[in-house]
């Protein structure tokens, strides 16, 4: 089923990059640069009564020093669990349990460990550029069938695969800018 118009394939094309570009910043919040936050556990998910949920919505997670999360779940029961899901995470955490709280302590950084992280976050860039670029072949394919079906003309069809191009740089840009600035905090915290 061919888009009614060019539009609609410009604003399915845009959708698609943003939520990549978006994808990649909640991916790179992920990755700690010495100092951790609690938006390091948004993407650890615990089984909550059979339902993968991240553990800041099923705990009180605060950072009281730089290097150290306190996770304390809202059911005592969750403890376990909790711990399970933050072992199985490989953050690279020592964790203890005193039965109440969990306490993740994250080792300061080495150079080496501060290298490979940089290599992680730009093979995560890669992988997002991929798929920008992937969001726009698509786009364009479908913009050759449009013109195929001559549901629009050969001017239109070009146009529009000039503003996908656009579109495609501009989050291209958008993915290097993050990059950079986590590249940035990682190697200079």
């Amino acid at each position: 089923m061919l888009p009614e118009s060019v539009e609609e394939v410009f604003e399915t094309v845009q959708n698609k990059m943003d939520s990549t570009v978006e994808n990649l910043r909640r991916e790179l919040s992920g990755i700690h640069a010495g100092r951790v936050t609690p938006s390091l556990l948004e993407s650890v998910k615990v089984d909550y009564y059979g339902n993968p949920t991240p553990i800041p919505q099923v705990s009180n997670v605060s950072a009281p020093e730089p290097q150290m999360l306190v996770i304390s779940p809202w059911e005592k029961s969750m403890l376990k669990e909790v711990e399970r899901a933050l072992q199985g995470a490989n953050l690279g955490m020592s964790l203890s349990n005193d039965g109440n709280i969990i306490r993740a302590t994250m080792p300061p950084l080495t150079e080496e460990r501060r290298k490979e992280r940089v290599k992680q976050v730009k093979k995560l860039a890669e992988d997002a550029k991929v798929a920008v670029r992937n969001v726009r072949r698509d786009g364009n394919d479908t913009l050759k069938k449009m013109e195929k079906e001559k549901l629009i003309s050969q001017d239109e069809e070009k146009g529009a695969q000039t503003e996908v191009q656009q579109a495609t740089d501009e989050h291209v840009a958008q993915i290097d800018a993050l990059v950079d600035s986590k590249e940035q905090e990682l190697m200079n915290d």
